[in-house]
């Protein structure tokens, strides 16, 4: 029988820290149970020096098959919104703060379950570890998940975003909506308003860093 998993990842993480070290032992986490059901870790992805750093809730069912954060539906939206603001993904860092798939099945369809506190407590070494070595000058919060496991429990999302936070994460930092939240928008009028809010946020990041946006 499996040893029970410790609910804690810091167990797994490697003794030299980089990125590439910290993404081949994160292959192996077994810090809670989320690596049961899941297909693989969906590990951060981006540059050692990016300036900007984007922090998910977790995986999606896409992420979880081709192992690599935000390439389902809710990463086209991000990537709409990047692209807009005129940041180069390429030259950012995704990440979520959970690294395995959470779902349920309904018949053949594997349906994204909210990562419980416990889960998120677990997973987050990673989150630090990925945040303490990149140092990036602007964190993008998105979703409630993301917002309250980095700047607490209170925070509360309606109430606070668009808004830069007083934080010690990094110099800039600013809490908006999941990419996911503008796609179970009921219409075509109301995914537009919300994606454009989502692009209004990104930007007043973006325009905050030094020499950021131009």
């Amino acid at each position: 029988m499996d040893a029970a998993e410790p609910n804690d990842a810091t167990p797994f993480l490697p003794e030299r820290r980089s990125l590439k070290a910290l993404r081949e032992a994160a292959r192996g986490c077994r810090g809670c149970h989320l690596w049961r059901p899941a297909t693989q870790t969906v590990f951060g992805e981006g540059l050692r020096r990016a300036r900007l750093v984007l922090v998910g809730e977790m995986a999606g069912d896409r992420e979880d098959r081709a192992g690599a954060p935000f390439v389902g539906p809710a990463g086209r939206e991000l990537d709409r919104a990047l692209a807009e603001v005129g940041i180069d993904r390429r030259e950012a860092y995704v990440t979520n703060v959970v690294k395995h798939f959470k779902f349920e099945e309904r018949g053949k369809r594997r349906i994204h379950k909210k990562p419980g506190r416990l889960e998120v407590a677990a997973c987050k070494p990673w989150l630090d570890e990925e945040l303490d070595l990149i140092r990036p000058e602007g964190i993008a919060l998105l979703g409630a998940t993301a917002a309250q496991a980095l700047v607490g429990p209170a925070f509360r999302l309606r109430a606070d975003r668009g808004r830069l936070l007083d934080s010690d994460l990094a110099p800039f930092v600013l809490a908006t909506i999941h990419p996911s939240a503008i796609l179970r928008e009921r219409d075509d009028r109301a995914r537009h308003e919300e994606r454009r809010a989502f692009t209004t946020d990104l930007a007043a990041l973006w325009k905050a860093l030094p020499q950021g946006g131009g």
